[in-house]
């Protein structure tokens, strides 16, 4: 690091925090052990590379034609392997099904194979980082209202038989990559209207998850969580795997359950979630996202929502047992920029709440001095925060402050631009 300015801003912000008891060197410390899992459906607008297939459905939408987005898995990982290098600390990325390398060829969905994701392995073990993975039961001609719910037996089976494939897939990409990989099981099935049976989907769900579950997995080699929703567009009316429901087979079955912010009603936010769920799970999968009166699936940025997460994982002990993903699709800007402005936002709001004199509100509290601890909460949001952050992406080789957007563009003029 040889910015001077850098370095004298941040010794000062370490003076003010340790006179209120706050370890820097300690949060910085915490904060490099911490991994995001970035997306890969942000970089080509959740399209995949199968031969074939539909429009996205499922109740997601990607809107924006901003020119530049990956058409190759070989585009996507030159992208992915940009945003990562502007971004400090270890990360990891995260793979749909349909981003396999099926090299032109139509393979079913039940019958993807390790091989079909060799080169992603090959490329997450250059890089020095982990892989996560997720079934795709969407844009696809059997994924109608139903998959795993289905009743019609041979669509429900085929559903079945992906999902145990993806367990599969990322096994291998945990053993080969010597992390494990945590595979999230997420399925649009639902409604437009109100059904007349909701028992019965549920039901079958359950069957269908038991059956993808029931052949154990090393734990070092894969996670499996699973993944509830509130509703979706084309689904307002009925989700078969709500947030009770998947809790529950979650609680019941011991697997990690995956809360993502955007999928609860527009003025629910999962902060007081986390700790309840953690009464019962010793580990979840967190997706971060940002909903605009809807599960929009906006880029994340550093708003309260996102520095309450940060302020919970942190004041809770929770770090270590969550595993961080995003998860958002933006078209229209730099699908690059994109992925760098929400994993800096996530470590961000991390940074902010590793600094806070959290010491210090808690004696407020235990004394039930609820006056000065709010007083001392909005004080602390003065602290120079942003010193640290600066710091810690110049001592890490990265750009700091808003000069990671020069490079992005550079690599628009450079690369991007020549994409049709």
């Amino acid at each position: 690091m040889n910015d001077t300015r850098i370095q004298a801003a941040y010794d000062l912000a370490k003076q003010q925090y340790g006179d209120l008891g706050v370890d820097v060197d300690g949060a910085l410390k915490t904060l490099a052990t911490v991994p995001i899992s970035i997306h890969c459906w942000q970089g080509d607008d959740v399209g995949g590379f199968e031969s074939a297939g539909g429009e996205i459905g499922g109740g997601l939408a990607a809107t924006g034609n901003y020119p530049g987005k990956a058409r190759t898995a070989d585009e996507l990982r030159q992208d992915a392997t940009k945003a990562l290098s502007l971004v400090p600390g270890t990360h990891r990325f995260n793979l749909h099904a349909s981003y396999g390398d099926f090299e032109g060829r139509q393979v079913a969905r039940d019958e993807i194979r390790p091989e079909h994701f060799a080169r992603w392995i090959d490329w997450a073990k250059s890089l020095g980082i982990g892989l996560d993975f997720n079934p795709t039961f969407f844009a696809h001609p059997r994924a109608t209202s139903f998959t795993l719910s289905h009743p019609d037996t041979d669509t429900r089976e085929f559903w079945i038989r992906h999902g145990r494939a993806c367990r599969t897939i990322g096994a291998a990409m945990g053993k080969a990559l010597g992390t494990p990989c945590v595979t999230n099981l997420w399925i649009p099935d639902g409604m437009k209207d109100s059904p007349v049976d909701r028992v019965g989907p549920r039901q079958r769900l359950i069957e269908s998850l038991d059956t993808i579950f029931k052949d154990p997995i090393n734990r070092a080699h894969n996670r499996d969580s699973v993944e509830g929703k509130l509703f979706g567009i084309g689904y307002e009316s009925y989700t078969v795997g709500s947030h009770e429901f998947y809790f529950g087979y979650a609680l019941t079955r011991q697997l990690l359950y995956t809360l993502d912010t955007g999928h609860y009603h527009p003025t629910e936010t999962i902060t007081d979630k986390l700790s309840a769920v953690f009464m019962y799970l010793p580990e979840i999968l967190l997706h971060v996202s940002r909903g605009v009166r809807w599960d929009s699936d906006h880029v994340v940025v550093l708003n309260d929502d996102l520095e309450a997460i940060g302020q919970e994982l942190v004041r809770g002990d929770f770090v270590r047992r969550t595993h961080i993903g995003l998860d958002y699709f933006d078209a229209s800007i730099n699908r690059v920029a994109a992925w760098e402005i929400g994993t800096r936002n996530m470590l961000k709001s991390l940074l902010k709440a590793l600094l806070e004199p959290s010491a210090v509100l808690r004696q407020q509290e235990t004394a039930s001095d609820l006056t000065g601890r709010l007083a001392m909460q909005e004080e602390f949001k003065a602290l120079p925060w942003g010193a640290v952050w600066d710091y810690y992406c110049a001592r890490a080789g990265q750009p700091a402050r808003s000069s990671w957007l020069a490079e992005i563009k550079q690599y628009e003029n450079d690369v991007l631009s020549a994409r049709s």
